[in-house]
C-alpha cells in the first residue's frame, strides 16, 4: 500500500496555499451563492481532513466570528446610512448631528439596496475568515515553523504564537467548561462569564508562549558566527531589495510613472530582498528531524487552491455580472463557479485521512 494514502498529516505549507486561493477567489466576488459554495467546501474538508489536535476544533470560532462580522456590517449601515435611491423597507427617523460632523447622518430610511450592498460585502469578508479559520484547523501550526526560512525565524516564532492562540483557545475553553460542570458556583450569568473568560485567556496565552520559550530553550533560530563584510552584504541585500520593491509597487500603481521603474524594478527588488533572506539564512544554524515530506497529495491540495484562485480572478475578468451581481436582480451561478467550488473540493479529498492521535 502507497505511503502517500495511509493516514498521515499533510504538508502545512500545502493547506495554506489551498486556503489563501479560496479567499483570493472570495476576494473576487460579492455574489452570496458563490461565497456560500466556498464557505461550504471549507467546511466540508475540515470536517473530513481535521485531525483531533487542539487547533482542529477551532473551527467554529471561526464561522462564529464570521456571523459576527455579517451582523456587525448589517448594523453598520442601518445605524449610519448613507444610501440614498432605492426601495424604502422602514422609514426611520434622522437623527441630528452637529456642523463638525456634516456629512455623517444617524439611521434614516432603511433601503433594501443597502442592506443586500451590506450582506454582499459582510459575507465576502466572512468567507476569507472561514477560509483562513479552515487553514488553521487544518494545518499543524509548529511544523508550519519547521517551513519558515531560517532567516525569519524570530517573524516566525511570532506567527506561530499569534496563530496558535485561538486554536488553543478553543482547546481551554472546552477543558475550563467540562471543569466547571464538575463543581458547584454561582448562577449569576454575568460572574458565570467572569469565571469562564478569565482561566480560559489566561490557559490560552499561557500554552502559546510556553511554546514559543520552549522553542527557544532548546535553540530554535541560534545564528553563528558571520564576519562584518557578511553583516554588511546581507544589509545591504535586504536594504535594495526594500526599496526595488516600493519603487516597483508604486510605479505598478502609478500609471504616469516610467515603465522602466515599475515590472523591471519589482523583480530587481524581489531578487534583491530574496539573495539577503538566503545570506541571511546561512547564519542560522538549524536541525530538522524527520523533515516533512511533498509529495503528490501536497501538490494537488496547493494546486487546487491555486486553481481556485485563478478561476476567481477570470470569472471577475469575463463574467462580471456573476461576480458582481446587481443589487435589484436574483444572483446568478455560472458553471465555471460551480467548477472552481468542486475543484476546491477534489484536491484536498484526494489527499490521505489525517492521522489520529488515538491511533
Amino acid at each position: 500500500m502507497s505511503g502517500t494514502r495511509l493516514p498521515r498529516d499533510l504538508h502545512p505549507v500545502a493547506w495554506w496555499v489551498w486556503a489563501l486561493g479560496l479567499c483570493a477567489a472570495a476576494t473576487f466576488t460579492t455574489n452570496p451563492f458563490v461565497l456560500l459554495m466556498l464557505v461550504g467546501a471549507a467546511a466540508t474538508v475540515v470536517s473530513l481532513r481535521r485531525s483531533d489536535q487542539p487547533w482542529g476544533r477551532s473551527f467554529r470560532l471561526y464561522v462564529g466570528l464570521g456571523l459576527v462580522i455579517v451582523v456587525i456590517r448589517l448594523a453598520f449601515w442601518v445605524v449610519f446610512g448613507g444610501w440614498t435611491g432605492g426601495h424604502v423597507l422602514l422609514d426611520l427617523p434622522t437623527v441630528p448631528l452637529p456642523d463638525w460632523v456634516a456629512g455623517v447622518t444617524l439611521l434614516g430610511p432603511l433601503y433594501a439596496e443597502a442592506l443586500l450592498f451590506a450582506l454582499y460585502d459582510g459575507l465576502r469578508l466572512a468567507t476569507i475568515v472561514i477560509c483562513v479559520g479552515a487553514a488553521n484547523s487544518l494545518a499543524n501550526p509548529k511544523r508550519l515553523l519547521r517551513s519558515v526560512p531560517p532567516a525569519l525565524y524570530e517573524i516566525g516564532t511570532a506567527l506561530v504564537v499569534a496563530v496558535s492562540v485561538l486554536p488553543q483557545l478553543a482547546d481551554s475553553a472546552r477543558r475550563v467548561r467540562a471543569a466547571q460542570a464538575l463543581r458547584a458556583g454561582d448562577t449569576h450569568r454575568v460572574r458565570r462569564l467572569r469565571r469562564f473568560l478569565v482561566p480560559v485567556l489566561e490557559d490560552a496565552l499561557e500554552r502559546s508562549l510556553a511554546l514559543a520559550a520552549g522553542m527557544d530553550t532548546r535553540g530554535y533560530g541560534r545564528s553563528g558566527d558571520s564576519t562584518p563584510a557578511q553583516r554588511r552584504t546581507t544589509g545591504a541585500l535586504m536594504l535594495v531589495g526594500l526599496g526595488g520593491i516600493c519603487v516597483g509597487t508604486y510605479a505598478v500603481l502609478d500609471t504616469t510613472a516610467p515603465r522602466v521603474l515599475a515590472l523591471p524594478m519589482l523583480a530587481l527588488g524581489v531578487g534583491a530582498a530574496a539573495a539577503g533572506l538566503v545570506s541571511a539564512g546561512r547564519r542560522v544554524g538549524r536541525s530538522r528531524y524527520r523533515p516533512d515530506p511533498w509529495q503528490w497529495p501536497e501538490a494537488a491540495v496547493a494546486a487546487s487552491g491555486v486553481l481556485v484562485g485563478a478561476l476567481g480572478w477570470w470569472i471577475s475578468r469575463h463574467q462580471v455580472a456573476i461576480a458582481y451581481p446587481d443589487l435589484d436582480a436574483v444572483p446568478q451561478v455560472s458553471a465555471v463557479a460551480l467548477l472552481m467550488v468542486v475543484l476546491a473540493l477534489v484536491g484536498p479529498l484526494a489527499s490521505p485521512a489525517p492521522r489520529l492521535v488515538a491511533a
